[in-house]
């Protein structure tokens, strides 16, 4: 088995990428990633060599994406935006032989210090370097086509930097059968892949969510993708017209942009079969907005980079704003207390996950794959949630971030959601600060939308009728705006 065969069985003339303004097909991509896994061959790569990407969402990336798989090497993804720093650490940390560099990432890779990297060997660029003899991907791509390397399950296929359920960034160690096993669960909810969709590509190809939910599963299915680099309301809008785009996933920030914007015609998403939020909460009246006023019900599903990522979703499910749906198939979860033993219908517990899409662990980090894998393979994610009677998950918030005020725990989700009823609170988030009496106290940081004028003491009032005294916010921060990730997750750790 090798992930980078689920291109090899589709029709070649059937479009596989739009990217730049150009069309391939599943036949041409065959033939140009054949060429470019030869290349990193014939130059000396080998079984499980860990190979860095960096690059934005575009033919470049995908091609290289798949060479490296074919030829039985470990991908590693990597921010083409990230520091140069952060980008030598990284690629220190995993052992890279190589790294494959798109145009977005031509400036970033040209600063990087070799003498930093003792076992880096190649550096191939997509396009003319100013450094002699360097090596061009185009002068690989002309290399004799040779067979996929065959892999086994459990044989790395990508190294995926995280958070972890806790902690630092560290590489997830995700294998053929875990990525394999997770796209076959996600094609599953919709009965079978249909060849005929178009996705729309502009989730970033190095976090987990746009290399396997998005682009892995439209390779698997024979579909197209359409690679976006940069998310701009408007011009998204006219490309999913232009190529028909049926399937629309995106994170919380892409579907507020949209709900946000007046005078948008109601059927502007009149193409799309499936519309998905992930990597963050969905703010519920931002999914109530998308359907009243187009028609679109968004719905929201749960995962983790150690889980390759799908845990649960809701396609297929009746609509409703707020959860993130059920399990897919395939798929075991346990809500647990701090004792380890399942919770009650309606109450909160920890998210345990167990299935053939968990990871591997941690890349030479054996301490912290024993903190979140238990002896019996269960998942212990860090987040809480609870479940309803009829089977829909609820998220609650992650564990790491619970606030302990005199020893009762506060839940951030819970005062931000109460927040975010406010009148002219756009955006919000709440953390836990030192107090001298109580241990901890809640603060929160607050976005005021245009044209709203709020006091601190409006917001503390406000939350004081919706909320028990020890869960109100102590003190409140206006802000312009909120640190996050790529991902849109909220970087409460800044924040503190």
């Amino acid at each position: 088995m090798n992930l980078a065969a689920a291109i090899e069985p589709h029709p070649a003339e059937a479009t596989a990428l739009i990217s730049r303004g150009r069309t391939t097909s599943y036949g041409e991509l065959r033939e140009q990633v054949g060429g470019l896994r030869a290349g990193l061959i014939g130059l000396g790569i080998d079984p499980g060599d860990r190979i860095g990407i960096i690059c934005a969402n575009n033919w470049y990336f995908v091609a290289s994406y798949l060479a490296v798989l074919g030829a039985g090497a470990v991908a590693v993804p990597l921010n083409p935006l990230s520091p140069v720093r952060e980008l030598e650490r990284e690629l220190a940390a995993v052992g890279a032989r190589a790294i494959l560099v798109g145009p977005a990432g031509r400036s970033t890779a040209d600063g990087i210090d070799r003498s930093r990297l003792p076992v880096l060997e190649f550096v191939i660029h997509s396009e003319g370097v100013r450094e002699e003899g360097a090596i061009l991907l185009d002068d690989l791509l002309e290399t004799p086509a040779v067979p996929i390397v065959d892999r086994g399950p459990d044989d790395l296929a990508v190294l995926i930097f995280t958070s972890g359920t806790a902690g630092s960034p560290k590489a997830a160690m995700l294998s053929h059968g875990n990525l394999l096993a997770n796209l076959e669960q996600i094609i599953a909810l919709r009965g079978e892949g249909d060849p005929t969709d178009v996705g729309f590509g502009v989730l970033p190809m190095f976090h987990i969510f746009g290399l396997n939910v998005v682009l892995g599963t439209a390779l698997v299915a024979g579909a197209s993708v359409l690679l976006v680099e940069r998310f701009d309301p408007m011009s998204a809008l006219d490309a999913i017209e232009k190529h028909g785009v049926t399937v629309l996933p995106g994170a919380p920030q892409m579907w507020a942009a949209w709900a946000a914007m007046p005078g948008l015609p109601a059927d502007s998403f009149a193409t799309i079969k499936v519309a998905t939020s992930g990597a963050a909460h969905l703010d519920p009246h931002v999914a109530e907005t998308l359907r009243s006023r187009f028609g679109l019900e968004v719905g929201e599903g749960y995962g983790l980079t150690e889980a390759s990522p799908v845990v649960t979703a809701s396609i297929g499910l009746p609509w409703r704003p707020g959860s993130v749906g059920a399990p897919v198939d395939g798929v075991e979860v346990r809500l647990v207390d701090v004792d380890g033993e399942d919770v009650l219908v309606g109450d909160p517990g920890e998210i345990w996950v167990q299935g053939p899409n968990v990871f591997q662990g941690y890349w030479n980090d054996a301490e912290a794959t024993r903190a979140c894998i238990d002896d019996e393979g269960w998942l212990h994610t860090g987040d809480i949630a609870l479940v309803d009677d009829e089977g829909f998950l609820f998220l609650v918030d992650r564990a790491k971030d619970l606030i302990i005020v005199s020893g009762f725990n506060v839940f951030p989700a819970e005062v931000e959601e109460v927040l975010l009823e406010l009148d002219g609170v756009r955006e919000c988030a709440v953390v836990g600060v030192p107090h001298p009496h109580t241990g901890e106290a809640v603060k929160a940081f607050v976005v005021v939308a245009d044209g709203y004028s709020l006091e601190e003491d409006a917001v503390i009032e406000h939350a004081a009728k919706h909320l028990a005294r020890y869960k109100c916010p102590q003190k409140v921060n206006f802000v312009e705006e909120l640190p996050q990730n790529l991902s849109g997750k909220v970087l409460r750790r800044a924040l503190r």
